[in-house]
């Protein structure tokens, strides 16, 4: 099973979108420093995925959320979330 996931740095507020097979261990990778493209923005949290059965069906849809689009689309799904967060 693929998780396309949405992680949320805490320490500046952006948004990175990925796809793995197992969310706990990513999770863990990106929190240790170990994925080149987040290691300067550590800690993150999880705060949204989505389950597909097969890759094929998961990329299309990481691709789609990294879009203005897919940005869009999680402001949307995640309003609660995101207004809950200003201060």
């Amino acid at each position: 099973m693929q998780c396309v996931y949405v992680l949320q740095s805490d320490s500046d507020g952006d948004l990175y979108i990925g796809c793995t097979q197992n969310i706990k261990e990513r999770l863990a990778l990106h929190n240790a420093k170990k994925v080149a493209s987040t290691k300067s923005r550590v800690p993150f949290k999880l705060i949204y995925c989505e389950l597909y059965l097969n890759k094929k069906d998961a990329f299309p849809r990481e691709q789609y959320l990294k879009t203005g689009w897919g940005h869009n689309y999680l402001r949307k799904v995640l309003s609660n979330f995101f207004n809950s967060q200003e201060v």
